[in-house]
């Protein structure tokens, strides 16, 4: 099966709802996007993620759907930093690590493994000058994502085809 062509996933994403729903999911993972600005409407400067130490893991658990297990031992594989802890011991996130979290998750709903995500990890805390590695790792998993939605649509196409034929339609 062919992959799906970054042209026709460009289109849709011009459409206001779906490009409503990208923006949202890159503000959640704290990426550094912006789309160009309308003539009239001025750029905002990216603002770091807020480190301020707020939520509590059973926060995080209900606003991120990861159980408070998973994200333990997320922080014990490295995944995430190092959490702090409150006076009395109890673990602590910030908005960086919601973000962080939230683009594990988006990297986890497309199969990613959680060895490539850490490789990424190691990658982003080396620094700026791995750009090229985190990039190249990133295309080499959007290439898997691009076969995996083409692969669903040629077996939603199979399913369609059946249901048409129990409907009488064909």
């Amino acid at each position: 099966m062919s992959a799906v062509p970054a042209e026709s996933l460009a289109g849709r994403l011009a459409e206001p709802a779906a490009r409503a729903v990208v923006d949202q999911v890159l503000h959640d993972c704290g990426a550094d996007y912006h789309r160009p600005a309308e003539p009239s409407e001025p750029t905002a400067p990216s603002e770091p993620a807020d480190t301020t130490l707020r939520h509590t893991i059973s926060e995080v658990a209900a606003r991120t759907g990861l159980t408070a297990h998973t994200l333990r031992w997320y922080e014990r594989i490295g995944l995430l930093d190092p959490i702090d802890r409150s006076h009395a011991g109890r673990r602590l996130y910030s908005d960086g690590d919601l973000s962080r979290l939230a683009f594990l998750s988006r990297l986890r709903l497309t199969a990613m493994p959680v060895a490539d995500m850490l490789r990424y990890v190691e990658l982003a805390r080396e620094g700026d000058h791995t750009f090229e590695g985190r990039r190249d790792l990133l295309i080499a998993h959007r290439d898997e994502v691009r076969q995996k939605i083409a692969d669903l649509h040629a077996t939603l196409a199979v399913l369609d085809y059946k249901i048409d034929i129990y409907s009488g339609k064909k």
